[in-house]
C-alpha cells in the first residue's frame, strides 16, 4: 500500500489515480498509523511552503514524515513537496523546513519568464539512480517560481536547463524528490513514478 500524506495541501487524488493506474494501491490518509504502516509513501504539494509547514506542524505530520523517512521505507515529494523536503524556503519569509535533505528553496531571479512552466527536458546527474532504471532522458512539465539549491551535490539526480541548471529530481538513499509531477509529465513522468513504486516492493 502507498500513502499519499494528506495535509491539506496538493492534488492529492490526480496522485492516487496514476499509483492505481501502475498497478498499486493507493490511500490518501492524513493518520498517522496508516501513513507509518505504508510500503512507500508520498509527499505532494501546491501552494506556499510557509502554508505547507504550518499544516504539516500543526497536525503533527511533519514528525511523521521524519519519522518515516528515517524508516529506510520508500518517500517521494512531489513539487512543493520536494521543496518541503529541505532545510528552509525564503518564499513569503524565512520558513524551516523538515531538513530531510541540506538546502535551501529560492526565488527564481533574472531577466527570464517566472513562473517555469512548460515542457523541459531532464538530464540525468547520477544515470545509476534506481529512479533511472531503463529510461532515457526525455521531457517533463514543470510549474514553480522557486527551486532548490541542494547543498550537497551527491543529493542531485537530475537538472533541467532554464537559464541555468535547475534542479529536477533529488534523492538519497530511498528519499526522494521531483519538482515536476510525474502523474501530469507523459510516459517519462509515469516511468519515473513506477520506478520510485518498484522501490516499494521488497527484495528491489
Amino acid at each position: 500500500m502507498i500513502a499519499i500524506i494528506d495535509y491539506g495541501m496538493g492534488n492529492l487524488h490526480s496522485v492516487g489515480k496514476a499509483v492505481e493506474r501502475l498497478g498499486y494501491e493507493a490511500v490518501v490518509t492524513s493518520e498517522p498509523e496508516r501513513i507509518l504502516e505504508a510500503n512507500g509513501a508520498i509527499l505532494p504539494g501546491v501552494g506556499a511552503f510557509g502554508d505547507a509547514m504550518h499544516n504539516l506542524q500543526q497536525t503533527g505530520l511533519d514528525e511523521v514524515v521524519k519519522f518515516y523517512a528515517a524508516s529506510g521505507k520508500p518517500l517521494l515529494g512531489i513539487c512543493l513537496g520536494m521543496q518541503l523536503l529541505f532545510s528552509q524556503s525564503e518564499e513569503y519569509g524565512e520558513h524551516q523546513g523538515l531538513n530531510l535533505l541540506p538546502g535551501k528553496v529560492v526565488k527564481f531571479s533574472g531577466d527570464f519568464k517566472v513562473p517555469h512552466m512548460g515542457w523541459n527536458t531532464l538530464t540525468f546527474k547520477q544515470s545509476a539512480s534506481p529512479l533511472f532504471r531503463e529510461l532515457e532522458e526525455g521531457h517533463v512539465y514543470f510549474v514553480h517560481s522557486y527551486h532548490v539549491l541542494p547543498a550537497q551535490g551527491n543529493d542531485l539526480l537530475a537538472t533541467t536547463d532554464y537559464a541555468g541548471d535547475v534542479t529536477a529530481i533529488v534523492g538519497r538513499e530511498r528519499l526522494f524528490g521531483m519538482q515536476f509531477h510525474p502523474e501530469k509529465s507523459g510516459e517519462l513522468g509515469m516511468a519515473l513514478l513506477n520506478n520510485f513504486l518498484k522501490l516499494t516492493k521488497k527484495g528491489e
